[in-house]
């Protein structure tokens, strides 16, 4: 039996974690994973850094430095025996926010913020925000092993197409709704859920059925582009290792 797939998550939150996890088990079907969220649960290995878009920035830069100017050199995700792939996930409201509103000063190869563009289309904003996140960790292109996530303009705009495809914001464009973690709490009171991990948790077996439904062209860009790219980028499993019974 191969080992499971090794994967590292840095994400803004835990409940983002629970989203992607469950994304994770539909791409993957049978093939098993552990995914271990590097940030922001685990403080003890990779220090405490706050947690939201903040927290990634600085998560980034000690990656970075950790590899001598980029992430693609740090041994701690992508050393031997390590991660065999990492997750970087920023939400793309962050393109409508400066570096003072997170009381951080920018260094001079940092990308600009704000970076946000007309919506639609919304991958005009994620375009631009996946080259800030890049500069944050010393990169021009994404590494290898590594998959970017950033849904626009929050993991929020997933959970309200996983869960509630009849939503009035679905047809408004649920890429380009301003708030959709709003459309949470104006469902049925029977079907409602909270922006909370243990809400979140109860619910993942639907984020996962209903998941090849919004990863398309059609439905979530951004969920589709977060499939095609994990995909391609996912390791294929090693081949069965075949012993020959001795003839007696």
């Amino acid at each position: 039996m191969s080992r499971p797939l090794r994967i590292a998550l840095v994400a803004e939150g835990p409940t983002d974690a629970v989203v992607i996890e469950a994304a994770l088990r539909a791409m993957l079907g049978e093939r098993s994973f552990l995914l271990k969220q590097v940030f922001p649960e685990d403080s003890s290995a990779f220090g405490s850094m706050g947690t939201g878009w903040v927290g990634v920035y600085k998560w980034c830069h000690a990656a970075a430095t950790r590899g001598n100017g980029s992430l693609s050199g740090d041994g701690l995700i992508f050393g031997a025996g390590n991660f065999d792939l990492l997750l970087l996930h920023l939400d793309s409201d962050v393109a409508g926010y400066n570096y003072l509103n997170g009381s951080l000063v920018p260094l001079p190869t940092d990308g600009v913020l704000p970076c946000a563009k007309g919506c639609p289309p919304p991958e005009d904003t994620t375009n631009e925000l996946r080259n800030v996140l890049l500069s944050w960790c010393g990169e021009v292109a994404t590494p290898p092993r590594t998959v970017l996530c950033t849904p626009s303009k929050s993991t929020e705009a997933w959970v309200v197409a996983l869960l509630f495809p009849t939503d009035s914001a679905i047809a408004l464009n649920i890429e380009c709704y301003a708030n959709p973690e709003s459309r949470l709490g104006q469902q049925p009171a029977a079907v409602r859920i909270r922006k909370k991990k243990r809400d979140y948790l109860g619910r993942s077996a639907e984020f996962e059925q209903a998941w090849p439904l919004i990863a398309t062209p059609a439905a979530v860009g951004e969920a589709f582009r977060f499939q095609t790219e994990f995909l391609a980028t996912v390791p294929a499993p090693p081949a069965p290792t075949v012993t020959s019974t001795p003839v007696p």
